[in-house]
């Protein structure tokens, strides 16, 4: 992927990774398009990057997003690039009485709604790169939260099956597979003792300049190359 001169569209980008990701792309000369539900999100970002565009869209509606993908064939039929980053996390039981509720707005959010876009941006021309943001739980789940560790399994399989089918296109695929870093992500304060995402931000840069195409940082570079012992050892660790 070049990193300079593109117009990138990423989702959920008012905050955390998403906020990062937008403000460092910017630094290195790219336009940067962030969606996102909250209008409110999407103004103090844009304080903050006064070049970013923004879009009010909640990706949870299939009518939504397909009205998003209109707008940018409308108004930005350039972008070349999308960043499938919105997600949510629950901490929940599976005995919670909202439990189904709550994993269906996880299902919803991180699986369908990033797969559904990938189907529309395709037909984009100017189509170039797909980055697919999933987890360190990909490999071994937190049982804290259950669904979003499924749902970035799930994620991190279909980014490899979808790698392949586009490279007839010549649509590259890049999986940036994040850690716990400090951001909001399940709610305020579970991750404070996390790593700040501008050393992940940092991080990933270097390895997208050296042609990588799965992005790895701390326990997600651990958990990519570990055998199945070391996996049943660090699920042991985070679930004790």
């Amino acid at each position: 992927m070049k990193l300079t001169g593109n117009k990138i569209l990423i989702t959920g980008g008012a905050t955390g990774i998403g906020f990062g990701l937008a403000e460092r792309f910017i630094a290195e000369k790219n336009t940067v398009i962030i969606c996102g539900r909250r209008e409110s999100a999407l103004k103090e970002a844009a304080a903050k990057l006064p070049t970013v565009i923004t879009r009010v869209c909640d990706l949870s509606s299939e009518v939504e997003r397909e009205k998003l993908v209109q707008w940018v064939e409308q108004h930005h039929p350039d972008t070349n690039v999308l960043i499938n980053n919105a997600g949510i996390q629950q901490w929940m039981s599976i005995d919670d009485a909202n439990f189904v509720k709550r994993a269906k707005e996880e299902i919803t959010t991180n699986v369908e709604a990033p797969i559904h876009l990938t189907t529309l941006f395709i037909q984009l021309k100017s189509l170039t790169t797909i980055i697919n943001v999933t987890s360190g739980l990909s490999f071994t789940p937190l049982t804290k939260t259950p669904v979003y560790s499924a749902t970035k399994a799930f994620f991190h399989s279909f980014t490899l099956s979808l790698r392949y089918l586009l490279a007839p296109k010549n649509i590259e695929v890049i999986e940036m597979i994040p850690p716990a870093l400090n951001t909001d992500l399940g709610g305020k304060g579970l991750h404070d003792h996390a790593p700040p995402v501008s050393d992940f931000i940092q991080s990933i840069f270097e390895q997208l300049k050296q042609g990588k195409t799965e992005l790895t940082f701390g326990f997600s570079e651990a958990m990519a190359k570990a055998g199945p012992d070391d996996l049943r050892a660090a699920f042991n660790r985070m679930n004790p």
